[in-house]
This record gives structure tokens, sequence and C-alpha cells, in this order.
């Protein structure tokens, strides 16, 4: 909308004592963008101005992310709440959503658990995971289980786990993914890697949320999933999460991987526009 948008940040107080930092610009409709693991909002510095020039665009690093507090041990929350929060303080009944992997599994999470404060929904590269939520918390057999895991990872030390995991990024990448690797490198490169070493409450809803749509039956909000061609390896099948929608599209983005917003933005983008824009309210 508006060619001299600026960018507006905050900060929001969370269940538990916690904080989420937030950045904001645009005008129009809310659209918000949830990150994937060891990143943070700035894995969006390519949608940024192009999708704020359409929406009240808002970014945020979640809860043991970028400038966000840290997460703990002993506190049981779900990133999905912690959005519900964040719309709740900057007065926002329903927004787009677009998530990309771990923010595709809090994305998948609110159309379980929260389809009527949403407009529309977008998948990238993830859904609603099929881990254990909230109702099953960690039993003695897996907290022995992450014992041994966080041994290995010390053991490996943090600066190889790191350089491991971007090129892992890395690896279902196309002809464009070189283009990544230095935005990547630098967000993983500042992330705290608190939870490799940490065991993790249950952050996803994940079974639950499958349970609370399946009991929903169909949700009324249009869905659009999004995947990289190299990550399919030419398994095409629809993402099960539209077996629960009228309205649901799945777009397959070529010569791309997992990071797709950043290794084809220009595609991505406009993959977002064309299925808002085709929606109607």
């Amino acid at each position: 909308m508006s060619g001299c948008a600026t960018t507006h940040s905050g900060r929001v107080a969370m269940m538990g004592g916690g904080s989420l930092y937030y950045e904001e610009r645009g005008k129009g409709e809310p659209l918000l963008l949830l990150h994937g693991h060891s990143l943070d909002g700035h894995m969006w510095d390519e949608q940024w101005k192009p999708l704020s020039r359409h929406f009240r665009l808002i970014r945020l690093d979640f809860r043991g992310y970028g400038r966000s507090s840290e997460q703990r041990e002993d506190l049981q929350f779900c990133h999905v709440d912690d959005v519900v929060t964040l719309m709740d303080s900057l007065r926002i009944q329903r927004a787009h959503v677009v998530g990309l992997s771990m923010g595709a599994f809090v994305a998948g999470d609110m159309l379980a658990m929260y389809p009527e404060r949403l407009l529309t929904c977008t998948l990238a590269s993830g859904g609603i995971r099929s881990s254990k939520g909230p109702s099953e918390p960690m039993d003695s057999a897996e907290s022995a289980k992450r014992d041994s895991e966080i041994a290995v990872l010390k053991a490996k030390g943090v600066d190889q786990m790191k350089s491991e995991w971007i090129e892992q990024l890395m690896s279902s990448g196309g002809s464009h993914r070189e283009r990544m690797r230095k935005p990547l490198t630098q967000m993983i490169q500042a992330w705290s890697a608190w939870q490799p070493f940490h065991k993790e409450v249950r952050l996803f809803y994940g079974k639950d949320a499958w349970a609370h749509l399946k009991q929903r039956g169909q949700v009324d909000v249009p869905v659009l999933c999004i995947r990289g061609a190299n990550e399919l390896k030419g398994k095409h099948s629809r993402p099960a999460e539209l077996k629960y929608t009228k309205n649901g599209h799945f777009v397959v983005i070529e010569d791309c991987g997992h990071m797709l917003n950043m290794e084809r933005p220009n595609e991505f983008n406009r993959s977002i526009l064309e299925f808002i824009n085709s929606q109607k309210y």
C-alpha cells in the first residue's frame, strides 16, 4: 500500500514471565510470518518489503529464538498460544498466517486449535506434527533418551553441531541455494542453541492437534500447502491437512528445497499473493 512504510518493533509479555519480540510494517489485513527452528524473524527479509505493500505484516521471534526471551525446562507452553497472545495484544482478531518448517508446525496447530483466528493458513515445508502434545508429558524413558542425545551433542560441540545443521538446511536446495548460505549462517551463528541441549516441553500440540482437527471435521479456513520439489523427491501426494478444509491448495516450487522462501523468494511471494487474493471472505 504505502511506498514509504516504516518498520515498528515491540515486545509483548507472555505467560510465565517471558516475552515475544515482534516487528510490523504496512497496512491492510494482518499477515503473520512464523519462522523456522534455529532461525528468527530475519529469515523473512525477502518477504518483508514486498508483502508489506499489501498487508499489515508482522514477524516475530518465537520464545527461545532471536530477540525473544529464552525457554525454560520447567514451564509448559506452546508456541501457538504465544502467537494468539501476541494477536490479542495487537488487537488482531483474525489474520493470514504463513509458517515455514517449525513455523508451519505452529500454523498447523493454529488451524486445528484456533481456526476462528485465521483468515487463511499457509503451511510451507511442514504442517501439523505427529509428535506427542501437552497431554502426554515426558516420561522417564524419554527423559533418559534425551540425556543420551544431549551428551552426544555436548561431546560434538556447539560449533560442529551448527556447521552440520547449516549444511543440512542447504542440502535439499536447487540451483539457487547458495544465495541463502550467508543469511542462514548469520542467523544460526547468532542462535543460542538452547533447544538441542535441553529437555524441551511440548511446544506443539502435535497429536493433540490432529485429534482436535479430526473431531472438528472440516474447518472453514482456506489452506495453502507449499513444498519445494527437491524435498518431495517426486512424491507429490496432497498433504493430509488439506483433507480437513473445503478450500485447500497445493503448490510445488520447482528446483527448490526446504527453505523455499529464501531460495526462491519471488516464486514464494507470488504464491502467497495469488492464494490470498483468490479468496473471498
